[in-house]
């Protein structure tokens, strides 16, 4: 098994290494990344140097696209559930601008923390009906309570590669149950299900042996495809239909 999860996350290091560019912008180096936005374009970060340093920003991307496509972040509720999962991954926002802080030493992994605080809040907030009251993750949050599902959110572990991943909710073992870790996705595709996919199999050999993950998938809008649905199966997280979310409430609650 150990050699087994070895070789995915090398096949996963080398995906990363491959498909990024870089390009000169004026100070700026532009990196483009292989992770898709909900445009399908390839998400790109700007990086400079700063004293001893560097510099590493979405230069206002992700938050400008959100409110270009109707979804404002001005309520109380939303700016709470923004800087929880920024401050999950140690980005601060400068304006409008997702903006991180990196040495020589831990550019890596800063530059990591970025790109998945982009993706987190580019599904956490967008929404397929613009001004939509209801979100999809105040949506678990609210069914969790009410099922008397006993759970943390937002936990952050640091995996076998030495990346950090966020979490949405962490349920703690029981005497019938093992741990459980969940994750929702909004807007479900395969390059989301990877995302979270990797993070799972990063984290899972520092985690209890018998932990489980869950992946909860919002299909109140559309249907789900089955590459989806095969890419969390293949890498052992259970999927969990929104609309099927019943059919796991009682070994979530024990």
């Amino acid at each position: 098994m150990i050699d087994e999860i070895q070789k995915l996350l090398d096949q996963y290091l080398a995906w990363l290494r491959d498909k990024t560019a870089l390009r000169q912008v004026k100070d700026w180096i532009e990196i483009t990344t292989p992770y898709l936005d909900r445009h399908n374009d390839y998400l790109q970060i700007y990086v400079k140097r700063e004293n001893s340093g560097f510099i590493l920003t979405d230069d206002g991307y992700t938050i400008e696209d959100l409110k270009r496509s109707g979804c404002e972040l001005e309520s109380k509720k939303r700016k709470e559930l923004l800087y929880l999962t920024l401050n999950g991954f140690g980005v601060k926002l400068k304006g409008n601008a997702l903006t991180v802080h990196a040495s020589p030493e831990n550019f890596a992994l800063r530059k990591h923390n970025l790109v998945q605080s982009m993706l987190a809040v580019n599904d956490l907030f967008y929404l397929a009906v613009p001004m939509v009251a209801s979100l999809f993750l105040e949506d678990v949050t609210s069914w969790l309570d009410l099922s008397d599902v006993r759970y943390t959110p937002k936990v952050k572990f640091t995996g076998k590669s030495g990346y950090d991943h966020l979490f949405d909710f962490v349920i703690p073992a029981s005497k019938r149950q093992p741990e459980r870790i969940l994750q929702t996705i909004n807007r479900p595709s395969r390059d989301t299900a990877q995302a979270v996919a990797f993070s799972w199999i990063d984290t899972r050999e520092v985690r209890p042996t018998n932990s489980r993950a869950y992946a909860f998938l919002n299909d109140s809008e559309h249907a789900l495809s089955a590459s989806v649905l095969d890419a969390l199966k293949n890498y052992d997280v259970n999927p969990v239909l929104w609309s099927k979310r019943e059919e796991v409430r009682e070994e979530l609650a024990a």
